[in-house]
């Protein structure tokens, strides 16, 4: 009985808390540093224009700089342009 009273409530939480989301790579940078270990934690930061400024940063600490695989570059034309028939 002692079981069943304590295995309501531990299943009650575990239904009412959901799924844990994972961290996601931002696309509003091309370069991400990624730090990990037990003092900072782990993270992903996706904030730097260039990998010099990503490793001018992880200079000293455990990171590393990659390039971020969600980044949308613009295009260098605007939509008019491409949509303008050819002359």
């Amino acid at each position: 009985m002692f079981r069943l009273t304590l295995a309501i409530p531990v299943l009650a939480a575990l239904l009412i808390a959901g799924p844990a989301r994972a961290q996601t790579y931002a696309g509003n940078a091309p370069v991400c540093l990624r730090v990990f270990g037990e003092l900072e934690g782990e993270r992903m930061d996706c904030i730097f224009p260039s990998f010099a400024q990503c490793k001018a940063s992880a200079l000293g600490r455990p990171a590393t700089c990659l390039a971020n695989p969600y980044f949308a570059q613009a295009s260098p034309r605007n939509r008019r342009e491409r949509l303008k028939p050819p002359q």
